[in-house]
């Protein structure tokens, strides 16, 4: 029997190994790679620890995992490094893990400012359109409007720059590759998590409380990138 330090030996080597297989096969950011099953006899080394050495993969970023996809490259510091400032170009070469942590990383942020900014004009817009994604009769029209909420918490910052920086990471987002996501149900069912997380966030502004509206925001956030990639 392997004792702890035989069984972490296992798992670096399955982490080098892993590495090795993912440079070797030319696989580049964005590509999935192959199922468990291949990969344990490729490698001659057990699920239990093939499934290590990809969790010590995702935690530094080498790769990144959607429920139900697959495990899929991520970019290096190289490729980023080589990132130009178009929206376009750096939606092709983020991924959609790397996607959601930049969002978690700003928008609450900037809905902490709404709450001391907001203006009455905003707020009622906000409510109007938590009310038409209530309403949406298809996934399609109930993600314009969610693209519409999120703007408007932007500009209830009242502040250009803000308002710039959303822009910018809107646009980065539509950019990116995130394959077909399926749904269960023609539009969103009465219950779908987000009609409550909205009006959590909502309900923070209006009542100016800046550390509730940046933690509604992360939590709606987080709850998003759950059920995209089962963590965050």
């Amino acid at each position: 029997m392997l004792n702890r330090d035989g069984f972490v030996a296992d798992r670096e080597a399955a982490v080098a190994d892993l590495r090795d297989y993912i440079t070797s096969s030319g696989l580049k950011p964005g590509e999935r790679l192959p199922a468990e099953r291949t990969l344990t006899a490729e490698l001659g080394v057990t699920r239990n620890t093939l499934r290590k050495a990809l969790a010590a993969l995702e935690r530094d970023g080498t790769i990144w995992r959607h429920v139900g996809k697959g495990t899929f490259v991520a970019a290096t510091a190289d490729d980023l490094d080589k990132m130009t400032q178009s929206p376009a170009e750096l939606g092709q070469q983020l991924t959609p893990f790397r996607m959601m942590r930049a969002r978690l990383a700003i928008e609450p942020a900037i809905a902490r400012e709404a709450a001391i900014n907001a203006s009455g004009d905003v707020l009622a817009r906000l409510s109007a359109t938590i009310q038409r994604m209530r309403g949406a009769t298809s996934w399609q029209q109930y993600e314009a409007e969610d693209d519409v909420f999120h703007r408007e918490v932007a500009e209830a910052s009242d502040n250009l720059l803000l308002l710039s920086v959303f822009d910018q990471l809107n646009m980065v987002r539509r950019a990116v590759a995130w394959g077909a996501v399926t749904r269960d149900s023609a539009q969103p069912p009465a219950d779908h998590g987000s009609f409550a997380e909205h009006e959590e966030i909502v309900l923070a502004i209006t009542s100016r409380d800046q550390a509730g509206a940046h933690e509604a925001m992360r939590k709606h956030l987080r709850s998003v990138a759950e059920r995209l990639f089962g963590e965050i």
